[in-house]
């Protein structure tokens, strides 16, 4: 690689690496990320500096990765402790999106060719004639960023460096992030063992306007957070001939995706910054073949982001609407019910149509106190599904704790499952908090007079990164009631907190500048992420260690 692009300008480099990475297939859970890592060590093992310091380049494989998945590392050493953490990720998501197109979706050539003539986006087809956009499979979300931090980190290589500049790329931000987990480790080893202080994390994921003609670049001190809530629906199943008997779990589900997605009173109310409110991300029912009896159970769960809230203020606000809901359907059946049976002439019934709401860890204290195992039942889900989708593992564990129930009560069951992100923000109260925010102000204007380009700063990267999980400002009390509602979080998703906590690294994102990101019209602005972009990381960068 440095044969290719030594003679280069910075965005000449960044924009052939760029290309090289978007032709190579990385998407998430797939082999090809391994081959990627694979490649982008051999090229900076290629630099002079890593030539003739080959162990300050080493690749760490990530824990029982299914995948054998692995991180990339790079350290270049200077004159004090402090450090800077430079990380992008290297997956993408896949093509499929692409349709008739996917023979070029990783071909940036062709699909500029292509859009150019596109009836279908007049913004497209303008901004493919211009040449100022580089088009393709993780162009944006995120081949660009990883192209960036290699261009600065062969150019910190040939300086003298006042402080240490860490490198990472890493797979799996897309899916469960476990490039990152598995980092955490790494990191809490080399802080342990190099005694490294780090005073900052800087990720370049990718910023898009935020609206028709905005050229605000956006930059963010910290990063949204993420859980994910679940329902496990239990009810009553009957014969269609007896359907008004039933407490129909899709019924419920209904209500509850009624309430909650989409819902903007549940979205956090912060000035300035983009919130989105909850969306749901999964709703079925247990039948798997085709018969006149109503279903027994449903499964509904829903991404929710979290910014200055908790998991537990999550559970509490939906719990509140589980509980009208199940409320106003037991009221609205019971009256059915009635209304039938005298439309009919049937005698008076006790059909009973109230439905219990708790949490997991409620329900397993329950069993437990009537003195039955969970345990045993328990252990044999994890080790049953192992391998498989963690949310699907959960919703196992969910059920099993239901046939556990000896009265078998109709309820809504409420848990966690993976993959839960940790909301932070550059504080004031953190060590380099303010120093962090003087210089990286004291830079953006600096970059604003010289380039013409507009910035703005806010507290929260609003879609879920990889930076979620370098500090953590839930309390204790919040992460315990995670760990109990996240049925075998041990199991499933061994978040080490404690790492979190010790590392507390502020989340810095600088990202890459385009549009459409996951869209098969993904685009990356040249002018900005190759040309302005480099120069500014780099320059925040030297700054922070100073």
């Amino acid at each position: 690689m440095y044969q290719d692009i030594q003679h280069l300008s910075a965005p000449e480099q960044a924009e052939m690496i760029t290309r090289k990475l978007i032709a190579m297939k990385s998407y998430t859970g797939s082999e090809g990320e391994v081959h990627k890592a694979e490649e982008i060590f051999n090229w900076i093992s290629s630099f002079p500096y890593f030539k003739e310091n080959p162990d300050h380049v080493w690749i760490q494989d990530i824990k029982d990765d299914p995948f054998k998945r692995k991180n990339v590392w790079a350290m270049l050493p200077g004159q004090s402790d402090k450090t800077v953490l430079f990380h992008s990720h290297i997956d993408t998501v896949g093509t499929e999106d692409f349709g008739s197109l996917q023979q070029m979706a990783h071909d940036p050539d062709r699909l500029e060719s292509f859009f150019k003539d596109f009836p279908g986006d007049y913004r497209v087809r303008q901004e493919a004639g211009s040449g100022e956009w580089l088009f393709g499979r993780g162009s944006l979300d995120m081949q660009s960023g990883a192209a960036v931090h290699l261009v600065n980190l062969l150019q910190f290589s040939q300086e003298e460096r006042d402080g240490n500049m860490l490198f990472l790329f890493n797979p799996d931000e897309e899916s469960e992030h476990a490039g990152m987990l598995a980092a955490l480790h790494e990191l809490a080893r080399m802080k342990k063992k190099k005694k490294l202080d780090y005073v900052a994390a800087i990720n370049n994921d990718f910023i898009a306007p935020m609206y028709d003609g905005d050229r605000t670049k956006y930059i963010y001190t910290g990063a949204a957070g993420k859980v994910l809530p679940c329902f496990y629906i239990y009810g009553r199943e009957a014969h269609v001939g007896d359907v008004l008997t039933s407490i129909d779990p899709t019924r419920i589900g209904a209500e509850l995706n009624r309430r909650i997605n989409q819902n903007i009173d549940l979205a956090e109310d912060l000035d300035g910054e983009y919130v989105l409110p909850p969306a749901c991300l999964h709703f079925k029912d247990d039948k798997k073949d085709y018969n006149v009896q109503t279903a027994i159970s449903a499964h509904l769960y829903f991404n929710y982001f979290v910014f200055e809230q908790t998991a537990q203020d999550v559970m509490e606000k939906l719990r509140k609407i589980s509980i009208e809901a199940v409320y106003e359907i037991s009221r609205e059946s019971t009256r059915k019910y009635s209304d039938f049976r005298k439309k009919h002439g049937f005698p008076p019934s006790d059909w009973n149509f109230q439905m219990d709401v708790c949490t997991f860890s409620e329900l397993e204290s329950s069993l437990r106190a009537q003195g039955i195992d969970v345990e045993g039942p328990l252990n044999e889900v994890v080790k049953k599904y192992k391998g498989k989708d963690k949310r699907e593992a959960a919703f196992a564990l969910a059920e099993k704790l239901q046939q556990l129930d000896p009265e078998k009560t109709p309820r809504v069951l409420m848990f966690f499952a993976p993959p839960f992100l940790p909301h932070n923000y550059l504080s004031d109260k953190n060590e380099h908090g303010t120093d962090i925010m003087q210089k990286l102000e004291k830079h953006l204007k600096e970059t604003s007079e010289a380039e013409g380009e507009e910035f703005v700063t806010k507290r929260f990267f609003p879609y879920l990164a990889d930076g979620s999980f370098l500090s953590l400002h839930e309390s204790d009390e919040a992460i315990e009631m995670l760990k109990r509602n996240i049925p075998r979080m041990q199991d499933l998703y061994p978040v080490p907190i404690h790492l979190i906590r010790e590392l507390n690294i502020p989340s810095i994102n600088i990202g890459v500048y385009g549009r459409d990101g996951h869209k098969w019209t993904e685009r990356v602005y040249k002018p900005y992420t190759f040309g302005v972009l480099p120069g500014l990381i780099k320059r925040f960068a030297e700054d922070l260690v100073k």
